[in-house]
C-alpha cells in the first residue's frame, strides 16, 4: 500500500492529500529514510511523522484497503 493511502486510512492524517503535502515537505521517514508519497509500506515498517515541533513514531501492525472508525488504530502501534 502506497504511505499516503495508509496515513489516511489508519486516520493518522485526515486526507490523503494531507498526507502527500507532508511526504513532499519531507516531513516523514519510513525506516530510516525520507519517503515520498507513493512509498510502499509493509507489516513491520516504521514510520515517523513530523508534526510541527513534535515527532510521533509508528509501527505498521496491518495492512486493509479500508476500516471503520473504531478498527483504524488496530493498523499501527504508537512507539515514540
Amino acid at each position: 500500500m502506497r504511505l499516503d493511502k495508509f496515513l489516511k486510512v489508519s486516520r493518522i492524517v485526515k486526507r490523503r492529500t494531507v498526507a502527500n503535502e507532508m511526504a513532499t515537505a519531507g516531513r516523514v521517514n519510513v525506516n530510516g529514510k525520507r519517503a515520498k508519497s507513493g512509498t510502499k509500506i509493509a507489516v513491520g515498517d516504521i514510520i515517523e511523522i513530523g508534526f510541527g515541533e513534535r515527532k510521533t513514531k509508528i509501527k505498521v501492525k496491518a495492512i486493509r484497503p479500508a476500516v471503520k472508525k473504531e478498527e483504524a488504530e488496530s493498523l499501527y502501534e504508537l512507539i515514540g
